[in-house]
């Protein structure tokens, strides 16, 4: 079996967490279950103020973990993508959930040019899908999540997903422990 987990973005183009995590684990996700329960995980350790990177091919399940960890947070409503909307708000009962997907964005003024730095700096916590399109200026993550299909044939006949899930700070840390207890 081939593990495919997208490479993390590299170069002056990229947004500008470290490139050294504090910690970085990998897990397997055989179905949506998993998935589920993995976000359940993160949901519980999920802090105000954090921000979370969401990488992956198309497919790849990033939409489906975010929905998890929202429905773990008890929001019971739709979760719909943001692709084209680029941000959708939930005002949840122990913070604010802010999910972004920047898959439309084809330069980093774009970034700048939307005004989305203030939901940064507030309460809320921040879950960035496509990061590595939205350029330099974004905030860091505290965990960076890339997922991936288990294996090349994985897109025709199987749910199986890699996660690598790297931590950067004591947050991102406390996170990916989370995360990780269970598996």
């Amino acid at each position: 079996m081939t593990h495919t987990v997208p490479p993390r973005p590299t170069g002056s183009s990229g947004p500008t967490t470290p490139t050294a995590p504090t910690a970085t684990r990998q897990l397997v996700l055989a179905d949506e279950t998993a998935t589920a329960a993995l976000a359940a995980r993160l949901a519980a350790a999920l802090e105000p103020g954090m921000v979370l990177w969401l990488s992956g091919g198309l497919g790849a399940g990033k939409t489906t973990l975010v929905r998890g960890v929202l429905r773990a947070l008890g929001h019971t409503g739709k979760v719909r993508s943001p692709t084209f909307t680029l941000l959708e708000p939930y005002n949840l009962v122990r913070f604010p959930v802010y999910h972004f997907d920047f898959y439309r964005f084809s330069s980093a003024d774009e970034w700048r040019d939307a005004g989305f730095d203030e939901y940064f700096r507030g309460a809320g916590a921040c879950l960035v899908e496509w990061p590595e399109l939205a350029g330099p200026d974004l905030p860091r993550a505290d965990l960076a999540i890339r997922l991936g299909f288990a294996d090349d044939d994985a897109e025709r006949t199987g749910d199986a997903r890699i996660a690598q899930l790297d931590a950067f700070g004591d947050a991102g840390l406390r996170c990916l422990n989370a995360a990780a207890a269970a598996s």
